[in-house]
């Protein structure tokens, strides 16, 4: 009986001993809570072009008082290249970064610079989006997540009302997606403006070209890096030959977009037409107020419809709160969020839940002439491919190929002789 006495006396020593760990541990953990929860985090924020994330960054401080965060706008080509060299270092990038599509495999080349989102969370929200626009951010396994997704770039035909009556062609938005619904009458429509006006019917030869190109399930390269013109039936032949074609017609002007004579041109109405992704009305509606109430939007025929531009938000491995930069990442890019991002700088939504949204569809657009535009570009994401590998050199091999064109319109060179020193020059960059 002693012995049993003693080893009770000895369990409840034990079992009490635990007890007290156990609350020593969970008065431990709920210490650290707290000053988790009341640790001051600065958060560096590098973006590009006008988002509007300033206010909203401003908007998700006040809701969370141990945030701050230091919001960075640089031009598009700045910012990345400053990323990219930041990245190569090792040292000097931010906690978040935006990444435009076009320069997207640039970064999955060095996913082991970045955050797996998907070990953050992201797996719990990714029903939220488009398919396609969240599969562009994984990699090739579909195992690792460089960015969640925030705007995207659906393509409409954005033209002159005042110029298509003048042209005694259709001018209601449903009038003139009837009218132009091939390729083909796309032609017919360019003619018949460039006859009864004098006008070009797009404003360049690089939209003529990216009107197929954009629409492409594969452009320059493959995944392995192999360069894709030189094969039959190539897709960007078949935009360039598109282009050159049109030019032929003589209904491509030559003004280049985003250049001073562009923009006095979209506002006198010197051309008819632009092959323009949801984004640009934001531009159009802050620059070009001589031209209020004489544009509008027209889905395009399904042959050239097409994602044009968006971006992901990337969170650098270098940063130190990773799960503060997640969270207010996740915050920033969800519908509620990206309607805000619509409606104030018109970056097209991702969340397809955003499309049913009654201010989203009843959003009538004074620039347009009342028209509420963004069923037009909502309509238009039905049609796009998906996902398009375009690869780290995808940029310079584009501009040569664009500079042939550009010398077929302001040279009259030999369309072909052009095409053949294309091919060289880009097999010259991808060798280097």
């Amino acid at each position: 009986m002693k012995g049993l006495k003693k080893l009770f006396a000895i369990g409840l020593s034990t079992a009490l001993a635990f007890t007290l760990a156990a609350c020593n541990n969970n008065e431990k953990s709920s210490s650290d809570d707290v000053e988790n929860e009341n640790k001051q985090v600065t958060l560096n924020f590098w973006t590009f072009g006008a988002t509007g994330y300033e206010d909203l960054a401003k908007e998700y401080e006040k809701e969370n008082p141990n945030v701050k965060i230091k919001v960075r706008a640089a031009e598009t080509a700045e910012h990345h290249d400053a990323l990219f060299t930041a990245l190569s270092a090792g040292s000097g990038a931010p906690d978040i970064s935006m990444l435009e599509i076009d320069q997207l495999d640039r970064f999955k080349a060095a996913q082991d610079r970045f955050e797996n989102l998907y070990d953050l969370g992201a797996k719990d929200i990714k029903d939220q989006y488009l398919d396609w626009k969240w599969s562009t951010g994984e990699n090739n396994n579909g195992d690792f997540l460089i960015g969640l997704p925030t705007d995207i770039g659906p393509k409409a035909l954005y033209y002159r009302m005042d110029v298509f009556e003048e042209a005694g062609l259709p001018a209601e938005p449903d009038e003139v997606a009837n009218l132009i619904s091939s390729p083909k009458a796309f032609e017919e429509a360019g003619l018949k403006v460039k006859e009864q006006t004098g006008k070009p019917f797009i404003d360049s030869i690089e939209m003529a070209f990216r009107a197929y190109l954009d629409a492409a399930e594969e452009t320059f390269l493959n995944p392995e890096g192999e360069l894709l013109l030189e094969e039959d039936g190539n897709a960007v032949k078949n935009a360039y030959d598109y282009a050159v074609k049109l030019n032929e017609l003589g209904i491509v002007g030559k003004f280049e977009m985003w250049s001073p004579e562009w923009a006095n041109a979209v506002n006198k109405g010197e051309f008819a037409a632009e092959l323009g992704a949801g984004w640009l009305k934001g531009w159009m509606e802050g620059n070009a107020t001589e031209a209020i109430g004489k544009w509008r939007v027209a889905t395009l025929p399904s042959e050239f419809a097409a994602n044009w531009g968006g971006s992901f938000i990337a969170i650098p491995k270098e940063t130190k709160n990773a799960k503060e930069a997640y969270e207010f990442v996740e915050w920033l890019v969800s519908p509620d969020n990206q309607l805000k991002s619509f409606q104030a700088k018109g970056l097209f939504p991702s969340a397809p839940s955003v499309y049913e949204m009654d201010e989203f569809k009843n959003n009538e657009d004074e620039f347009f002439g009342g028209q509420a535009t963004a069923p037009v570009f909502a309509k238009a994401t039905q049609d796009i491919n998906g996902a398009i590998y375009k690869g780290e050199k995808y940029f310079p091999v584009y501009q040569e190929v664009l500079n042939a064109l550009k010398n077929v319109q302001s040279k009259g060179a030999d369309p072909e002789k052009e095409w053949t020193e294309a091919i060289k020059r880009a097999k010259d960059l991808l060798n280097r």
